[in-house]
């Protein structure tokens, strides 16, 4: 069993930028690759971006490459997500999530998930 914590949403301006962290627990959380995915009102669960659990490979949805950068820190049980350039549009429910697995692109592929927090870009 992995538990992921989620913080660090809350309300900015567009043009402006927030660092998501997520906090895990339990298992050995270098295992798994972990991702970050979003939700917003009347949407689907999206991806947003992936790491590899060594760090070495990172994956990102086209709406956020360039302005987004996922890592993680093993040592330390957290995986970050740095969003900068902040648009309208990225307002939503962001989720963190982990997997033992390599199915990194769709919400199916994770066995573990944060309970979610929320970013709100104004404009």
């Amino acid at each position: 069993q992995v538990r992921l914590v989620d913080s660090g949403g809350g309300l900015v301006q567009a043009g402006g930028f927030l660092r998501l962290s997520c906090a895990a627990s339990g298992r050995t959380f270098s295992g798994y690759a972990m991702g970050w995915f979003r939700q917003a009102p009347g949407k689907e669960r999206e991806f947003v971006a992936a790491i590899t659990w060594s760090g070495g490979w990172t994956y990102y949805a086209d709406s956020v490459k360039g302005r987004f950068t996922i890592s993680r820190d093993n040592a330390k049980n957290t995986v970050y997500l740095q969003m900068n350039s902040l648009k309208p549009e990225d307002t939503a429910v962001y989720y963190c999530a982990a997997t033992p697995g390599t199915t990194i692109y769709t919400p199916s592929g994770y066995n573990y998930w944060g309970q979610g927090t929320q970013v709100t870009v104004s404009s």
